[in-house]
C-alpha cells in the first residue's frame, strides 16, 4: 500500500526563488565534476580495449606465422591474407581493423549481448580495403580464401581478448571508480535485483548507493522513504533515479518533477512501469532495458559534444569574420562617441554571472534613460524591455540590430565557455526575484547566441511564459541534429528580420 509523503508542489521554503537559484547553482557547481568521471571512464574503457584489440591482431598475426612455419598453412597462401603481407599493408589492414570495430559498436558500454557476431562482422569488414582491387578486377574468388583464413583467425583472437579485457575493467582498473550514485525508488524483490545488477554493471555508468520505500511496512535497508527524496538527492548528489515499483500517478509526477529539479536521470525498467504523460526513451544498461526520462543536454555526453562543437565552430567563425568584425568596429566609432563593445552581466547557466559581449547599437547614456522610457515597453514585463523604434539606438546600431549583427561578439564568449552557439537567451539576475519555480529550469542550459525562441519570432513573442515554454522543451528535447535545426533556421529568421529591432 502507497503511502508517500512526497508533494506534488515544492513547499514554500525549496520553491522561493533564491532557494532555487542556489539549487541550479549546486547543480552547474556538480556537473564539471560528473564530466570529468564520465570521460575518464570513457576514455580508459575505449584505451584498454583497443590495447586488446591490437594485441589480438598481433597474436593473431604470430599465429599466422607459426602455422606458416610448421606447415600447416601454405607460404603462398600465408602471403595473400591481410595479416600475412608486408609491413605497410600490414598496417593498414590494422587501421581498417581497428575502424570496423569501431563502427560495428564492438565497443559498446551497455550491451554485450550478440558481442561475437558484431565481432564477426567486424572481422569480415577489416579485409575489404586490401581486396579492393581484386573486387575492382571482378577476381573475388581467388580473395576469398585469404580473406576466410584472416576473419578466422582475428575473430578468435579478439574474442579471446575481449574477455581478458573486460575482466581487467570489472575487477582490477576502474572498476566503479568515477561512477555516478544512483537511487533506487522501490525494491521488489526479483526485478530490484535485476536492476541492481544492470544499474552497476562493470563499464556501466552508475553505482548503486540505496533505495527508498514506498510502502507502508518499515524496511531496515532502506535509505529513507519517498518523502525522504529531495534530502537524499542532494546529500548523495544523486545522478540517476531508478523508479522499480510502480507509483500512483500523483506520486510519480512528483518523484519525476523532484528528480528534474535535481538534474537527476530517471529511468523506468521497461517491463516494470508505464510511464504516462511522458516522453521516455528507451535505453540500455548491460542488456537490461529502461525507459529514460530526463533532460539530455544534462548529460555528459551531450555536454561534451556541445562544448566541442562550440569551440570549433566559434574559432572557424571568428577567423573568418576577423575582417568583418574589424569593419563593423570602426564603423560603430565613426557613427557615434563611445566604445565599439557593449559589455553587460547577464544570467549563464545556473545563474552564475558572466560578462557578455555586445556591438553597441545605442548611445553611452542608454541605460540611465531606460526608466524614462519605461512606459514606451510593448510587451508590459519588465523581464522583456522592448521598444520598437527605440529613440536610444544610433543609425548604425539600427542596421546592426535589423540583421543582428549586434550579437557577433557573443562568439568569443562561446569559444571561452560562457555561452554557446544553441541554448537559451540569458537574462538577468534581478529577474529572479520575480521568477516562478518552474521558471529556474530554464538555467539548466548554458545561454546561446540563437535558440528556439529566436527562430520562433523573437521580439514577436512577448509573453513570457511563452519563452520559457520553448527553453524548457530546448532543454527537455535537446539532441544534436535538433542544434543544427536551429543554427539553419536562424539564417532566414535573420534575412526575414521578423520582430528584430
Amino acid at each position: 500500500m502507497p503511502v508517500t509523503l512526497l508533494p506534488t508542489e515544492p513547499d514554500a521554503a525549496r520553491s522561493s526563488p533564491r532557494a532555487a537559484l542556489e539549487r541550479r547553482s549546486a547543480l552547474r557547481d556538480r556537473r564539471p565534476r560528473a564530466v570529468r568521471r564520465h570521460t575518464t571512464r570513457v576514455a580508459t574503457r575505449f584505451l584498454i580495449l583497443l590495447v586488446g584489440d591490437l594485441a589480438a591482431i598481433l597474436i593473431a598475426r604470430a599465429v599466422l606465422n607459426w602455422a606458416e612455419m610448421a606447415g600447416t598453412v601454405s607460404p603462398v597462401l600465408a602471403a595473400l591474407t591481410p595479416l600475412g603481407r608486408g609491413p605497410r599493408s600490414f598496417a593498414l589492414f590494422l587501421i581498417s581493423a581497428l575502424f570496423a570495430l569501431f563502427v560495428t559498436g564492438s565497443h559498446s558500454r551497455h550491451r554485450v549481448l550478440n558481442q561475437p557476431i558484431r565481432l564477426l562482422f567486424a572481422a569480415l569488414l577489416a579485409p575489404l580495403p586490401l581486396i579492393a582491387p581484386l573486387v575492382m578486377r571482378a577476381d573475388l574468388g581467388s580473395a576469398m580464401a585469404p580473406v576466410g583464413l584472416s576473419m578466422i583467425l582475428v575473430w578468435i583472437s579478439v574474442l579471446a581478448l575481449r574477455q581478458v579485457s573486460e575482466r581487467i575493467l570489472s575487477q582490477v582498473w576502474p572498476r566503479q571508480l568515477g561512477t555516478g550514485a544512483a537511487l533506487l525508488v522501490g525494491k521488489p524483490p526479483v526485478l530490484g535485483e535485476v536492476v541492481e545488477r544492470a544499474i552497476a554493471a562493470p563499464g556501466g555508468d552508475f553505482r548503486v548507493v540505496g533505495h527508498v520505500s514506498t510502502t507502508a511496512s518499515d524496511e531496515p535497508d532502506a535509505a529513507g522513504s519517498l518523502h525522504d527524496l529531495p534530502r537524499l538527492l542532494e546529500e548523495l548528489e544523486v545522478e540517476a533515479v531508478v523508479i522499480c515499483a510502480e507509483l500512483p500517478e500523483e506520486h510519480n509526477t512528483a518523484v519525476v518533477a523532484e528528480c528534474l529539479d535535481a538534474g537527476c536521470q530517471i529511468l523506468y525498467p521497461a517491463r516494470a512501469v508505464f510511464v504516462g504523460g511522458a516522453r521516455p526513451t528507451l535505453v540500455w544498461h548491460h542488456d537490461q532495458p529502461f525507459f529514460e526520462v530526463g533532460s539530455p543536454v544534462l548529460k555528459a555526453k551531450a555536454v561534451i559534444v556541445k562544448r566541442i562543437t562550440d569551440v570549433v565552430s566559434s574559432a572557424i567563425l571568428l577567423v573568418l569574420l576577423a575582417p568583418v568584425l574589424v569593419i563593423i568596429a570602426l564603423a560603430i566609432k565613426l557613427d557615434s562617441p563611445g566604445p565599439a563593445l557593449f559589455k553587460q552581466d547577464r544570467a549563464g547557466m545556473g545563474g552564475r554571472r558572466f560578462r557578455m559581449l555586445k556591438f553597441r547599437t545605442m548611445g553611452v547614456d542608454a541605460d540611465s534613460r531606460k526608466m524614462d522610457l519605461a512606459h514606451l515597453n510593448r510587451t508590459g514585463d519588465a523581464r522583456f524591455f522592448k521598444i520598437e523604434n527605440d529613440p536610444r539606438t544610433t543609425r548604425f546600431g539600427r542596421l546592426l540590430r535589423q540583421w543582428s549583427l549586434d550579437e557577433l561578439p557573443q562568439l568569443w564568449n562561446v569559444l571561452i565557455g560562457n555561452m554557446s552557439l544553441v541554448g537559451p537567451r540569458p537574462f538577468f539576475e534581478s529577474d529572479f526575484e520575480s521568477y516562478e519555480h518552474h521558471h529556474f529550469r530554464r538555467l539548466d542550459a548554458k545561454p546561446g547566441i540563437t535558440g528556439l525562441w529566436q527562430v520562433s519570432g523573437r521580439s514577436e513573442l512577448l509573453d513570457f511564459e511563452d519563452v520559457i515554454f520553448l527553453d524548457r522543451q530546448y532543454i527537455e528535447q535537446w539532441s544534436f541534429w535538433l542544434d543544427v535545426s536551429i543554427l539553419f533556421r536562424t539564417v532566414p529568421a535573420v534575412l526575414r528580420r521578423t520582430g528584430a529591432y
